[in-house]
């Protein structure tokens, strides 16, 4: 039996429980309004998987029925579930909890149809917190019924909260100038989502740039006097610059000010009583318009200053503050400053993860969050492997240290262009290992995600997964500064630096095993459940991409050595029919948002392609 999370504990035993047609999910008294959802949700997953439609109601209970009940004598976060042949009993100290219960039934239906093996499930989880983060800022803008349909998964897995993070896509009133060319959110939207969420489990709670990174707002006419470096205002694009700059000048009187009201504005969308201000990334503060400051205060003090003064805003309003922990873990010291109440967010995302962070701000006196990665960022397809041991480890120090929630990260740096299809592995990851702070073997875990998630009895669709991104030698990133160095005439020696550090012998190899991952996808398809297909040509336009960038860059390398490589005009060709697949899928879950940055980095390289088979 798969169960994920893996529950506390969890008893099988001889015998069965078969569904009939006069069963009922009866909602006992003792239950909220809100246990008709759960009941719902089961009633679809036994009509769709069982292929019977049971009947939901309140009332007597009689044999066979599955019971739906909650018991204040359990604690609040436990729920017990017992299959025996008279019939189920989902039992929880809340109506939380009582979800939860829902979705092991729910996984249990999904792998046995109607007729369920006797078992006793007694759980509840590690941490109390243990949400989601996924970047809606820097490429893509999920439409809400994709969000509703995250949502959906996160509950499946027994998450309970979601952060989506927002520099300028939010539609703020009186900032058109900032989304006059962008596809945001409303606040209709998030309103909706938020009590979808609600209704879930699932806390959502809103996210805000407020510090470093807000390109949009600082490079207007209108804000740029608020950016720490001068000359914001009409810049051109840059994926690398929108990461490096665009930091709030903190000696402009009316920065701070400016913040408040985007907070004030934007937190009255979420029931939520937490409010991450993000204030990470701060590299260009001191260093620009707020120099003689910093020198005269110091960098700590001047970035504390700031962000006091946001916490006291947030709590004066009723909410906790949280905040990313990479800047102020450089200065411990200053960290008695910081209210009680408030939450660090201590990322990493190495798979090698070190735990200096997190023993530096338990000592310092943080309550943490400890965030791991989904590991996304700049691949076509994620880094399962790294994501998995990372998490891994990060789990087991939020056990050592104390931290009080995990929250799992997926970035979308340089335009997010991996589809979140791919990110969902790791979301699972961390939802299992902050329920229990152990994970099973990465081959295990991927064999029974593969199965429970995507519908893939041959259970190796995940392991596939894990063997793109090894075949890349021509990177995104790479891509990228590339053209947007030979765009800014960067010295001929940066270039190389950008370019040059691969070794590029085994390219052909590595295409060679990309073709065979292909074929691999077709067979393995054959073994999923027909609804979970679509998965199948989100990854084979990813290992597209992946051969054909590698392509381009081999095409570049031989170029640069003096040689002249033939089918440029056929790759230039190709290129843009990876683009074309491309942008149907994004639109399929995605508003318009940052994919026309991404096609002007196909096109930019299918135009130089052209012009170098012409000149060869």
């Amino acid at each position: 039996m798969i169960l994920l999370p893996v529950p506390k504990k969890m008893e099988e035993k001889q015998g069965s429980y078969q569904m009939r047609l006069n069963h009922m999910i009866v909602v006992d008294a003792s239950c909220e309004q809100g246990a008709f959802l759960y009941a719902r949700m089961l009633k679809d997953e036994i009509c769709t998987w069982a292929g019977m439609e049971l009947a939901v109601g309140r009332g007597t209970l009689r044999k066979g029925d599955i019971l739906l009940k909650t018991d204040d004598t359990l604690g609040r976060q436990q729920y017990t579930l017992r299959i025996n042949a008279d019939g189920v009993l989902l039992c929880a100290g809340s109506l939380d909890a009582l979800g939860w219960a829902v979705q092991s039934m729910r996984q249990i239906v999904r792998q046995c149809a109607g007729v369920l093996p006797e078992l006793v499930i007694e759980d509840e989880p590690a941490q109390q917190n243990r949400g989601f983060y996924y970047d809606l800022s820097r490429g893509r803008v999920l439409t809400l019924e994709s969000l509703k349909r995250l949502a959906d998964t996160m509950a499946f897995y027994k998450l309970n909260q979601l952060q989506l993070y927002v520099e300028h896509t939010y539609l703020f009133r009186d900032l058109t100038e900032v989304w006059r060319d962008e596809t945001p959110l409303c606040a209709e939207e998030i309103m909706e989502l938020d009590q979808y969420c609600s209704d879930r489990g699932i806390e959502l709670v809103p996210s805000l740039s407020t510090f470093g990174h807000l390109y949009k707002l600082l490079s207007t006419k209108s804000f740029s006097a608020f950016c720490e470096m001068p000359d914001s205002a009409g810049e051109a694009f840059s994926f690398l610059d929108r990461m490096n700059h665009h930091t709030i000048n903190v000696s402009e009187p009316g920065a701070v000010s400016l913040i408040k009201d985007l907070i004030l504005e934007y937190m009255q969308l979420f029931r939520s009583d937490k409010f991450n201000i993000c204030a990470d990334e701060t590299f260009d503060l001191g260093k620009g318009r707020s120099k003689a400051l910093a020198e005269e205060k110091g960098i700590g003090s001047l970035y504390m200053d700031h962000i006091l003064e946001l916490f006291d805003f947030l709590i004066a309003h009723g909410r906790t503050p949280m905040f990313w922990g990479d800047i102020i873990v450089k200065y411990p010291e200053l960290y008695a400053r910081i209210p009680k109440q408030v939450i660090c967010l201590n990322w990493g995302y190495c798979a090698t993860q070190r735990d200096y962070e997190t023993k530096v701000l338990h000592e310092a006196g943080a309550v943490q969050y400890l965030c791991p990665g989904a590991c996304g960022w700049n691949t076509w397809v994620n880094k399962l492997k790294d994501s998995y041991e990372n998490i891994k480890r990060m789990c087991s120090y939020a056990g050592k240290y104390g931290a009080i929630g995990i929250l799992n990260t997926e970035w979308g740096d340089f335009g997010h262009i991996n589809q979140l299809v791919f990110g969902i592995p790791g979301m699972i990851y961390a939802a299992a290992g902050s329920w229990s702070q152990e994970l099973l073997s990465y081959e295990e875990l991927n064999r029974q995600i593969s199965i429970l998630q995507y519908g893939d009895t041959s259970g190796r669709l995940l392991d596939l997964f894990g063997r793109v991104d090894a075949q890349t030698v021509f990177s995104w990133n790479q891509a990228v500064c590339l053209k947007e160095g030979v765009q800014k005439q960067m010295a001929q020696e940066g270039l190389r630096e950008i370019f040059w550090k691969e070794d590029w012998s085994d390219g052909p190899a590595r295409n060679a095993c990309i073709l065979e991952l292909e074929k691999e996808l077709f067979v393995i398809s054959r073994s999923m459940d027909s609804s979970s297909r679509q998965v199948v040509e989100c990854a084979y336009v990813a290992m597209e991409a992946v051969r054909l960038w590698n392509e381009t860059g081999l095409y570049f390398y031989h170029t640069h050595q003096g040689e002249k490589p033939k089918g440029g005009m056929e790759l230039a060709a190709e290129l843009e029919r990876c683009l074309r697949a491309y942008q149907k899928l994004w639109r399929r879950m995605g508003k318009e948002a940052g994919l026309g940055r991404i096609s002007e980095v196909f096109c930019w390289y299918a135009d130089v392609l052209r012009d170098l088979a012409q000149e060869g």
